[in-house]
C-alpha cells in the first residue's frame, strides 16, 4: 500500500494512499476534522454506520470507538485533509467562552456535507504543504482557531463535544462489550474506556464473563458472522473485516473450526 502523509504541523496534515481498502479499529485523542478530496470512507460504531464521499466534511469527537474502512474510488487516491482538534488547543480556544457545561450530548459523528465555510478554510491549506521548511505555529493557530470558530457557526452543540474536557468514567462493563466487541482495540483501550486500568478490566471480565477478553471476543465476533452469512446472505470478503476479524484466511481457518464448515460453504448453503 502506498501511503503518503505529509504534515504542516502535528495537528494539520494530507493524508494520501492507493489500494483496494484499509481498514483500522480505533479511537482518536483528539478530535479529528475531515474533508475528503477524493475516495470513500465507512464508518461502522455499535449502533450506526455512515458513509463518506469527496467532498463530504466530517468531525469524528475523540475516545468514540468505530471501526473505519477506507477506499479509493474511480481511479483517485484516498486523499484528505485533516486537522486534529487537540484537547490543549481546545482549552486554550474556550478558555474566555461562556459555554453550559450542564449540557449533556451523547458522541457522536457531525457530518457537514460540503458546507462552503468549512471547505473554503480546509482547501486554503493545501498549497501550504508545498513550502520549503518548518510551517509557522501562528499561522497553524489561526486556520485551527478559524475551523472551531466556523463549527460553532454552524452547528452550537458542537460545544458540548469540544469543550467537554472529562475522561471516561467507570461505566457498566457488560453493556459496553456487548455493543462494542467487533471493535479490535488492545486491552488497553478498552480498559481505558470503561474507565479502568488493565489489571481491574482483565479481573471485572473475568468476574462478569468468566471467561478471558480474547476468547470470549472471538466467539462473539463468529457468532455475528455465522448470522451475517446464513441470515443476511452477506460474502466473507464483507463480513470478516465487520465482525472484528484483520484476515480473512485466519477469519476462516477459526471459522471453520468452530462450525465444521467454511464461511463460503455457510453462505452457499443457506442460499440454496
Amino acid at each position: 500500500m502506498e501511503h503518503i502523509s505529509k504534515y504542516l504541523t502535528p495537528e494539520i496534515k494530507l493524508s494520501s494512499y492507493d489500494d483496494k481498502l484499509f481498514k483500522s479499529d480505533l479511537i482518536f485523542e483528539a478530535h479529528m476534522l475531515i474533508w475528503f478530496i477524493s475516495g470513500e470512507t465507512k464508518i461502522i460504531q455499535a449502533d450506526a454506520t455512515f458513509y463518506f464521499k469527496t467532498g463530504d466534511i466530517f468531525l469524528i469527537p475523540r475516545n468514540l470507538l468505530a471501526t473505519i474502512i477506507n477506499y479509493p474510488k474511480n481511479g483517485q487516491p484516498h486523499k484528505t485533509v485533516v486537522m486534529h482538534l487537540s484537547t490543549e488547543r481546545l482549552k486554550k480556544f474556550y478558555e474566555k467562552i461562556d459555554v453550559d457545561k450542564k449540557q449533556v450530548t451523547a458522541q457522536k459523528i457531525y457530518s457537514f456535507s460540503n458546507h462552503p465555510l468549512l471547505e473554503s478554510c480546509l482547501a486554503s491549506v493545501i498549497p501550504y504543504f508545498e513550502l520549503e521548511g518548518k510551517f509557522p505555529e501562528n499561522i497553524a493557530s489561526l486556520k485551527i482557531s478559524e475551523a472551531i470558530s466556523i463549527l460553532r457557526e454552524i452547528d452550537k452543540s458542537v460545544d458540548t463535544i469540544l469543550a467537554n474536557f472529562d475522561e471516561p468514567g467507570k461505566v457498566d462493563l457488560i453493556n459496553f462489550m456487548e455493543r462494542n466487541f467487533m471493535f479490535n482495540l488492545p486491552m488497553e483501550k478498552l480498559g481505558y474506556l470503561t474507565g479502568r486500568s488493565l489489571s481491574t478490566f482483565n479481573r471485572d471480565f473475568k468476574k462478569q464473563f468468566n471467561s478471558t477478553p480474547q476468547k470470549w471476543l472471538t466467539e462473539k465476533r463468529l457468532a455475528l458472522a455465522y448470522y451475517q452469512l446464513s441470515e443476511k446472505k452477506k460474502k466473507p470478503t464483507e463480513v470478516y473485516l465487520e465482525v472484528g476479524f484483520e484476515d480473512l484466511s485466519h477469519f476462516s481457518f477459526v471459522f471453520k473450526k468452530k462450525y465444521g464448515l467454511s464461511p463460503t460453504h455457510i453462505l452457499s448453503k443457506n442460499s440454496q
